[in-house]
């Protein structure tokens, strides 16, 4: 477990775009079992890719035209119970810290593993989701 004054900024460069942190198993259930519509599903991490690619990544792509309709986050080595739960939604793939997930009614439809955003620029990311909300949206 990370220590809360590390993490509360990290959370916060999320929460401040409109997404809604996800503590609780319970949480994730309510937001992603049988839900209607699109939602996107951030795993965050304090890793550098989280700080450098993913978050900026995402919150560029959240400015397109179309755009999932709920936005939620799980924070991975702080809120672990809600990130188990999230990752059993993003099965097949194996656990990734950073992950970007989107569901369409319930079903995953578009992921990026770690190893997708790592040395890849916020740019690409956010061209990469843009496209999946393009298709999903």
């Amino acid at each position: 477990m990370y220590p809360e004054q590390l993490t509360i900024p990290m959370a916060q460069d999320l929460n401040k775009e409109g997404f809604k942190s996800l503590v609780t198993s319970d949480d994730v259930v309510e937001a992603l079992d049988m839900q209607e519509g699109t939602t996107l599903v951030v795993v965050n991490s304090v890793c550098g890719c989280a700080a450098a690619n993913a978050r900026p990544g995402v919150k560029m792509a959240i400015r397109h035209e179309k755009r999932p309709e709920n936005l939620v986050t799980v924070f991975a080595g702080v809120d672990q119970e809600a990130t188990g739960k999230a990752r059993e939604y993003m099965l097949p793939y194996p656990p990734s810290s950073p992950a970007i997930a989107l569901f369409k009614d319930g079903k995953l439809v578009h992921f990026l593993e770690r190893h997708h955003i790592e040395g890849r620029s916020a740019e690409i990311i956010s061209e990469n989701l843009k496209m999946a909300f393009d298709r999903y949206c």
